[in-house]
């Protein structure tokens, strides 16, 4: 499977027939590539190609003096194999902005509906292009309203347009974005779950915390998150339990208890303890929720908040134990 779109560094110099000879023809005869204008300038003197293919596929390519950079969601040619891949962050910012912007172009020509979320397009551009993931990703955003349930695309979308609108996380895109994943299908769990990671930030940042994501302990695992605020420095794991309907647990409280113990006996078990537990039943119906919120079940670690967000941003939940996050200016506690 494909990863999502990074560049790839050459450090040497292309001339005109190195670009013919080296890339264009061995795509043409592989993949029915062809050599067209790029759509905007890049600046700063760098040298410009696009390349098309029948398939749909697109290769981007700049170069100057003795080096050049090639990001494409198609094959790779043999002569750019060996050359080392760098994110978006790493590489010079005239290239960075060239190649958005052409994606951005195609992202909102294939899907215009995307051009009234921009922060959402920019953010996942990475696996809104890739190779593989290119349309099961977008069917996602599309299709699922990002997993919430009775809930429109527009309402859905626009709840996480708001948020990354603030660029809480634009320094991990990468890796953020990755986890919406690049596979040929919609595999509607692991995306939902991925959001769950979002709404959980979201959580974070509105209460007041900086957040960082993927935080490695000493067992070998890494934590979903790392919240600050002042003095207080805390690791979050975030668990997503599937709607009830969905899965052979008897009813919504077994969902909790039987997803939150399979974290708790996995990843905060090797932890040894520390960590606030995140359980997200943002994918339950009202029936599920309130079935939940009325009995507070027990999730076999403390502390830990359980909580159910909606797209309009009314977010609900109780907690178990101490829980050494300040919440109360977002989730509404029962």
């Amino acid at each position: 499977m494909a990863r999502p779109l990074r560049f790839r560094y050459s450090p040497r110099h292309w001339s005109d027939d190195d670009v013919r000879h080296r890339i264009l023809q061995p795509l043409r005869s592989n993949i029915g590539a062809r050599a067209v204008e790029p759509r905007f300038d890049a600046g700063g003197g760098w040298q410009r190609h696009r390349f098309e293919m029948q398939n749909g596929d697109l290769a981007l390519f700049a170069r100057k003096d003795d080096e050049a950079y090639w990001m494409g969601n198609t094959e790779t040619p043999r002569a750019l194999w060996k050359t080392d891949k760098y994110g978006w962050r790493e590489v010079p910012y005239h290239v960075a902005r060239w190649a958005q912007r052409e994606l951005l172009a195609d992202l909102h020509e294939a899907d215009p509906w995307l051009a009234d979320y921009p922060h959402v397009s920019w953010f996942f551009l990475p696996v809104f292009m890739s190779k593989d993931g290119r349309e099961s990703t977008r069917a996602f955003f599309r299709e699922h309203a990002l997993g919430f349930p009775d809930a429109g695309r527009r309402e859905s979308m626009g709840f996480l347009e708001g948020f990354l609108r603030t660029g809480a996380l634009d320094e991990y895109r990468h890796t953020m974005s990755g986890k919406l994943g690049t596979s040929d299908h919609v595999d509607r769990v692991r995306m939902s779950a991925t959001i769950g990671e979002f709404i959980a930030a979201k959580i974070l940042v509105d209460a007041g915390y900086e957040v960082t994501p993927e935080i490695e302990v000493t067992t070998g695992h890494s934590l979903d998150y790392r919240a600050r605020n002042g003095s207080t420095n805390v690791l979050v794991e975030v668990t997503r339990p599937q709607p009830p309907a969905t899965r052979a647990a008897a009813g919504p409280v077994a969902a909790v208890r039987d997803t939150a113990e399979t974290k708790t006996s996995g990843q905060l078990a090797a932890h040894g303890g520390g960590a606030v537990l995140f359980v997200d039943c943002s994918s339950f119906r009202d029936d599920a929720w309130n079935a939940v919120r009325g009995e507070r079940p027990e999730v076999r670690h403390r502390p830990a908040v359980v909580y159910r967000a909606r797209p309009n941003g009314h977010i609900e939940g109780y907690r178990k134990g101490s829980v050494p996050l300040e919440l109360e200016d977002v989730v509404t506690f029962v």
